[in-house]
């Protein structure tokens, strides 16, 4: 089994450390001084229980990789599109697409079924690039939970978690996803394959939709945002929009929307991956984090004023600093 991970950053590189050293036959792609560092000195997990260094299989180019039989998708949603083209020497015909990237995803509606089945989402995929480039029927969707960061280039720090949820937009438990889940966990993942996966999509989504965009237009942590009675209101407001939007799209949510803010402070003094990304002059993941939810919203016929709000709030931040 070929495996490649395109966006070797750091939730791409420790899969990969974690792969490569379990004896899977994977590759990576990164590119810049991550890269270089990867190729020279091998790619180094630091972890609780010590350190790993691997020697692995990386390039900026696929076609020097071939054909693989998973490619697992590990960019931030923006950064994906525009690489769907340099993606296809990847991709052969039995090829799975697994599509780890935070936010609504762009198959959602893929058999979903209903009124809405098939429909595309242009916030999330612009000119159907990924739907025409990749197609929906190859596609393996993978909620991302652990914590990492690269702390240098060629060295990962993992933080938290280790589970990575896969399921199949039509519910089933298929041969590719069973297959990818032994593999996952032969190297000391979690790869539950679920049935219901976007039940799990959203329950991220929730504190994604809320948490980041009113971090990074706030700077208060995560046990500030959650606490504060202003800005956790702001929040549960965000939250509820996107629940009557979810549950109109069949979603069961397993939690209410006040454990989950619970949940968000009880993680303590952490700054959101918007909020990094703004103080770091990286591109802001405002679309498929907010935008998609608010597009969704329209789809369904679901008013959300407090999305709406604090989207035209982060994006006017976004454009002023040059990452949106």
């Amino acid at each position: 089994m070929k495996i490649c991970v395109f966006g070797a950053g750091a939730i791409g590189g420790y899969m990969g450390v974690k792969l490569a050293d379990a004896g899977a036959d994977v590759s990576l792609v990164a590119r810049g001084p991550h890269l270089a560092a990867m190729q020279t000195n091998g790619l180094r997990l630091i972890e609780e229980t010590g350190e790993t260094t691997v020697q692995v299989t990386a390039s900026d180019d696929p076609a020097a990789l071939g054909q693989q039989d998973y490619v697992i998708v590990t960019l931030k949603a923006h950064s994906v599109p525009p690489v769907v083209d340099k993606m296809q020497p990847l991709i052969g015909p039995n090829t799975t697409i697994v599509s780890g990237v935070n936010g609504v995803p762009w198959w959602y509606f893929h058999k979903l079924g209903g009124d809405l089945d098939g429909t595309r989402l242009a916030s999330v995929d612009p000119g159907d690039a990924q739907w025409n480039g990749f197609g929906p029927d190859n596609v393996l969707g993978c909620v991302v939970y652990p914590a990492a960061e690269v702390i240098e280039p060629g060295v990962i720090k993992h933080i938290e978690g280790n589970r990575f949820s896969l399921g199949e937009p039509d519910g089933t438990k298929s041969e590719r996803a069973l297959a990818l889940s032994k593999v996952l966990s032969a190297a000391g993942l979690k790869a539950p394959v679920r049935p219901r996966i976007r039940d799990e999509i959203w329950v991220k989504l929730w504190g994604n939709l809320s948490f980041n965009p009113i971090s990074a237009l706030t700077h208060a942590t995560l046990d500030v945002l959650c606490t504060d009675p202003g800005t956790r209101a702001v929040a549960r407001g965000m939250m509820v929009e996107a629940q009557e939007i979810a549950e109109k799209l069949g979603v069961k949510f397993p939690i209410d929307v006040d454990r989950r803010i619970d949940g968000g402070a009880a993680v303590g003094a952490h700054r959101t991956s918007m909020w990094q990304d703004l103080d770091q002059g990286r591109p802001m993941e405002i679309d498929a984090l907010v935008t998609s939810v608010q597009e969704l919203g329209r789809l369904t016929d679901t008013p959300t004023p407090t999305i709406d709000t604090v989207l035209a709030l982060v994006q006017l931040r976004g454009k002023s600093a040059g990452l949106y």
